[in-house]
This record gives structure tokens, sequence and C-alpha cells, in this order.
């Protein structure tokens, strides 16, 4: 999704959220949260979601640049672990939607990568999950130089095939 961008000699305005824009688009999720991470290049988070009161995220970068994933994990839908994989950055200004019920992870492209997002759901760690992110089933094709820097927690992720999923 690419917001209109007004744009002159002394820099950008446009709107990252409105509320009408996306009802017109079909979101009509009422945001709870904004989340706001930095990471260094080649940091790679996720794929993350919450098993219950699961969070749909609408991302944009603030800095820099990524490559963000999103994965479904609805045993009931017609893409169930299909992904879709995008580039975002401070540039384009692009937003991806990460539905309730998907997975969501990106890796930092750029030396230095500042990521914002809306959650329509409070974080709850006691409902986290994590399918690992090079998982041979999913074949997520990860823009990657080397091997990508990872959290313990999400060094230890799932495979889709044994990951708690929704219905």
């Amino acid at each position: 999704m690419c917001p209109k961008i007004f744009a002159d000699d002394r820099g950008f305005f446009f709107e990252s959220y409105n509320e009408r824009v996306f009802a017109g688009l079909g979101i009509r999720e009422h945001f709870v949260q904004d989340n706001h991470s930095s990471s260094v290049k080649g940091v790679l988070r996720g794929l993350h979601y919450q098993i219950r009161s699961p969070q749909g995220k609408l991302v944009r970068v603030l800095r820099g640049s990524i490559y963000d994933v999103a994965v479904d994990l609805r045993r009931s839908s017609s893409t169930f672990g299909k992904w879709v994989g995008y580039e975002l950055n401070d540039s384009s200004h692009q937003l991806l939607w990460v539905p309730p019920g998907f997975a969501h992870g990106f890796v930092a492209l750029s030396e230095r990568a500042d990521v914002a997002y809306k959650a329509t759901d409070f974080y709850a760690a006691e409902f986290e999950r994590c399918v690992i992110w090079n998982d041979p089933d999913l074949a997520i094709n990860w823009p990657l130089q080397r091997e990508p820097i990872l959290s313990s927690k999400d060094a230890r992720g799932l495979r889709l095939r044994d990951a708690e999923l929704f219905s």
C-alpha cells in the first residue's frame, strides 16, 4: 500500500494512517498499540505471532530498508502456509498490512532500520509463538548474503508442521 506523498524542497508529508482510507481498503480493525524497533543490518526478527489475542499489524519503515514477510497460519485459509515478502524502505513509504492469523518477520537490509507498526491487540508474551525463519517447508526467499543475526528466542522457532496454529 502506497500513501500519497506531498514532497517539496523542505521535505515531505504523508498520512501514515487514516481510518476512512483503510476502511475503504477493507481494513476496519481498531489499533490499540504502536511499536517501534531498531535493527542493525542482518538482524532477522520473526516469524512472530500470538496464538491467542492475534495481532494485525500495519508496518512501515521510518529509516532504512527491510525485507518484510507475512505467512498465513490459518489452517482454514486457501492460502495457508503461503508467504508474501516485500522490501519496505524510508523512501517509498510503502506500508504492509499483516492480518491477524499471520506470522510476521523481517530482516534489516540497511546499516540500520527503524520499523514502526500499529497493532490491533496488545502484546501478550504468554501467547507469543515463533515459526523458524528458515523452515524448508515455507522456503522463504530471504535476501541474505550471510547467516542472519537472531535473538535466542527466534533461533528456537518451530517448523510450521510442529507449530501451534490457527483453525
